[in-house]
């Protein structure tokens, strides 16, 4: 069962007055890690903690010499040009670099003038990825969107019958994850057309958007070894938010009879922080009710603990602004809201399904959880489900109508956890605009 500690404490505030608001996503019990630079200069990207709209340097933190035992270990890790490292040295270090941190930046610190001096704003700095991906894997385990997706595809029953016994997944392109607020390019594949007997290779049409939740491996498993569901939690860092880009038209057609290939591999766009499981664990919850008639888990999927809390109370949001809107100075349109703690299958039991053959994961791999959706419309997270295959588009505050993306539009996810007697806290946001297909 995991526990809430004095880093999760609603009565804590910060020195850095702007994790104090009640909008900020990111307060002292929050403290997510990221790589970042400041914009425009030659210095190395390195890792930061985000509080309020600042960044706790921590190649600054490490060099004034602001952490001692374990956690000064961890940070110095920390201050390299990914996580990997810190990532590699397991939760006793990440916890204890957490809470040095948590300790550095609350109001009352002996530290804080150290501790200010290794602050950098947020509007002057650019992202990287968080980790050096060997391996990016997509889950699918919305009950709500394969049952959605079935009924799209006059399937009876909607629902494949492996669905609920075990976590599915294909392997993507880990070479293709990107920093959100990098472009879409629109890909080019072989589209078969209505009507057509033949596929023609042109710029995709039905350009989609998933929102997902993506989670970082920490510790990963030599090759041969399976990761038992009750060490999973530790083998995780933490969470983002993920968009796994999807090309339907091309989808439709490779997918005969293999997974998909060409329509995913193009792009992934990952949130600049990583939120640790440490900062979560308020917002653990009960494994969604698998139901009455649901088959029995098989053994290594099933266990006490992620019964009673692998689940995770994420919302996510999906917004979109069009070229014409963001002309005209309008805001991003709400599209839908999704919860991820309805997710059929855990954080937890993807991992350990990742790796019961033997499969060896490694420190910074990359997973996602498949598209967050419902049963109804304004909780769905992809354009396949909101416009029932572009058979029924929606209207924009300015009139646009849509099925699928435009050249220009852009597409941006948020996210974040609110419990009763806790401070809420916050993802940032994973954003990206649709650049047109090369010619």
């Amino acid at each position: 069962m995991a526990m809430t500690n004095e880093t999760h404490d609603a009565g804590l505030s910060s020195w850095v007055s702007t994790a104090n608001t009640a909008k900020t996503d990111f307060p002292i019990q929050n403290l997510p890690f990221g790589i970042f630079r400041r914009h425009g200069d030659d210095e190395p990207f390195r890792g930061g903690v985000a509080i309020g709209d600042q960044i706790l340097d921590m190649a600054a933190c490490a060099a004034a010499e602001l952490f001692d035992g374990v956690a000064a270990a961890a940070a110095a890790t920390a201050a390299e040009s990914s996580l990997n490292s810190l990532m590699a040295l397991g939760p006793g270090h990440w916890s204890a670099l957490r809470l040095a941190v948590s300790r550095l930046l609350r109001r009352g610190s002996p530290d804080q003038a150290a501790g200010a001096a290794a602050l950098v704003p947020m509007d002057e700095v650019e992202y990287a990825v968080p980790s050096v991906i060997a391996n990016y894997t997509d889950f699918y385990t919305s009950l709500d969107h394969a049952t959605n997706g079935g009924r799209l595809n006059r399937r009876e029953p909607p629902l494949f019958p492996n669905f609920k016994h075990m976590p599915v997944a294909y392997h993507g392109r880990a070479s293709s994850v990107t920093i959100s607020g990098a472009p879409c390019r629109r890909p080019w594949g072989q589209i078969v057309r209505p009507g057509a007997d033949a596929p023609t290779f042109e710029p995709v049409r039905m350009l989609d958007y998933e929102m997902e939740i993506g989670a970082y491996v920490g510790v990963g498993n030599p090759m041969g070894y399976p990761i038992p569901l009750v060490e999973a939690d530790q083998r995780v860092f933490g969470l983002c938010l993920l968009n796994d880009w999807s090309a339907r038209d091309i989808q439709g057609w490779e997918m005969q009879p293999l997974g998909p290939f060409l329509s995913k591999s193009f792009m992934t766009s990952v949130s600049p922080w990583v939120v640790t499981m440490e900062a979560l664990v308020p917002f653990r919850v009960p494994a969604a009710d698998r139901g009455a008639e649901a088959p029995a888990l098989a053994p290594y999927l099933d266990d006490p603990s992620d019964r009673a809390d692998g689940g995770v109370d994420v919302t996510v949001e999906v917004s979109f602004l069009s070229e014409k809107m963001r002309a005209a100075g309008l805001a991003a349109d709400f599209r839908s809201r999704g919860y991820f703690r309805k997710n059929y299958w855990t954080i937890f039991q993807m991992l350990a399904h990742h790796a019961s053959n033997g499969c060896n994961l490694e420190t910074g791999d990359l997973y996602g959880s498949g598209t967050v959706s419902g049963p109804v419309r304004d909780e769905m997270g992809c354009l396949l489900e909101l416009t029932d295959r572009g058979a029924s588009p929606f209207q924009l505050p300015n009139g646009e109508d849509r099925t699928f993306l435009e050249d220009g539009d852009e597409v941006i996810f948020r996210g974040h956890c609110a419990r009763n007697g806790f401070a809420s806290i916050g993802f940032g946001k994973c954003r990206g605009r649709v650049a047109p297909a090369h010619s």
